[in-house]
């Protein structure tokens, strides 16, 4: 069975360690602690590895956040992933920092990223989402997710990767039900 566990973020050096590339980060996570690299192949970077007896696709969109549906959709089309096997992980505003919440579907919630996603696939496809809270003034949200975290976030910052890096695991082998049972209520 193949997977398609895509992060939303924006590619560069300006944006390398922003809230709104937390999903770049936690799939540098996973696939570093499979010892396994991306490559820059069309419409992002892209690693390729086995799970016991799955096949994951991890790719991190090159088309900058508010086009990241390109990417997907591409990389679904090309090794034929139908919409239950893709997990898209996302940085999410309404969540406080650190939560996180696995959805079998749902809407964009404002998200540019998961916005475009829908346009192209859908809103039925798995997502993980990171919470990043919504400590900004209004109208300042667009400074705020482009904003690094703050000191006191990135203390926590490892522990709470680490835990979104095992909900795609076990979402892989587990299953969405089963490991939304087991993480959400944390």
């Amino acid at each position: 069975m193949k997977y398609l566990i895509a992060g939303l973020g924006n590619i560069g050096p300006d944006y390398e360690r922003t809230r709104h590339n937390i999903g770049f980060m936690v799939l540098d996570a996973f696939a570093k602690a499979s010892n396994t690299v991306f490559e820059d192949k069309r419409y992002g970077f892209v690693s390729q590895m086995r799970l016991k007896n799955k096949s994951l696709i991890l790719l991190k969109p090159s088309t900058f956040m508010n086009l990241s549906g390109n990417a997907i959709r591409y990389w679904m089309q090309k090794e034929k992933i139908n919409n239950n096997n893709l997990l898209v992980v996302v940085d999410d505003l309404a969540l406080p920092f650190g939560t996180l919440r696995l959805k079998s579907k749902g809407s964009d919630a404002g998200h540019n990223g998961l916005k475009h996603i829908q346009d192209l696939i859908g809103q039925n496809y798995p997502r993980l989402r990171f919470g990043i809270g919504n400590d900004f003034p209004r109208g300042a949200q667009v400074n705020y997710v482009l904003e690094e975290f703050t000191d006191e976030e990135n203390l926590k910052l490892p522990e709470r990767i680490e835990s979104a890096t095992e909900i795609i695991s076990s979402f892989c082998l587990a299953g969405i039900n089963i490991t939304m049972n087991q993480y959400n209520n944390k």
